[in-house]
């Protein structure tokens, strides 16, 4: 497969987690303006997945290779792909007590934007709580330590608003959300959605899909993709389960 210079491309990747392999040759591109959706039962290797391509050392990639804008970033260190503009979004965000969320954010931005001045940063974090519809005092608190389910989903969703990455990988951030949270986050990514942004949004269930219309879906199984299609897929496993791919 040929690299495209705007975007992720995976090939024939590989993956194990303590010796045992979980994603077993998979191939996916994912360009600028793209979002794709990654969708798959329990145990298929989704969200290994999602740290392998954000390289957490647990998990081990035995063969492929991982493109970010043309640059192989195999072996790159997270905080490397990170500033490059690769994002992930954690299924289960971890909280960080004393460190106060706008500390957090301005610390993040300013490793991507050395010449990041507080003042116009705050001003735009403001904006974007505004537009996630978050409280204020939302900034002042500790990251996640507290949160709601929900409060710490749209907290990903803030971080990717303000981070404004290239590539946003978003793995089950649709998971244990009521209604109204959902309509947030999927808002917060519609509002991303662009020529600048490509998305793969890995889940479990179609309801975000519902929100947030991809270019394709993927059917992961067993560590491969199984299927490819667009949101009729989708559709058709609502009905039918994984059994179908």
């Amino acid at each position: 497969m040929a690299a495209k210079k705007n975007g992720l491309v995976i090939e024939d990747l590989h993956v194990s987690v303590d010796a045992k392999e979980i994603v077993k040759g998979l191939s996916l591109t994912v360009n600028k303006g793209d979002v794709q959706a990654v969708m798959g039962p329990n145990g298929s290797g989704k969200s290994t997945l999602a740290f392998a391509l954000m390289g957490h050392p647990k998990y081990r990639i035995t063969r492929g290779r991982i493109l970010f804008n043309g640059t192989d970033v195999t072996n790159a260190k997270p905080d490397e792909r990170a500033r490059l503009g690769l994002f992930l979004g954690f299924q289960y965000p971890s909280e960080i007590p004393g460190v106060t969320v706008a500390n957090f954010l301005f610390t993040a931005a300013k490793a991507r934007d050395k010449g990041l001045n507080v003042m116009n940063f705050m001003k735009d974090l403001k904006q974007k709580m505004r537009e996630l519809n978050i409280d204020d005092a939302f900034a002042n608190r500790y990251l996640n330590e507290g949160f709601s389910g929900g409060e710490k989903k749209r907290m990903e969703i803030l971080q990717l608003a303000v981070l404004r990455p290239e590539i946003a990988v978003l793995d089950e951030i649709d998971s244990g959300l009521d209604i109204d949270a959902l309509r947030i986050v999927a808002s917060g990514i519609e509002a991303m959605r662009g020529p600048r942004t490509g998305f793969l949004i890995i889940t479990h269930y179609k309801r975000i899909l519902d929100y947030v219309k991809p270019d394709s879906v993927h059917v992961m199984v067993d560590g491969r993709v199984a299927r490819t299609g667009g949101l009729e897929l989708a559709e058709e496993l609502e009905k039918k389960g994984y059994e179908v791919a």
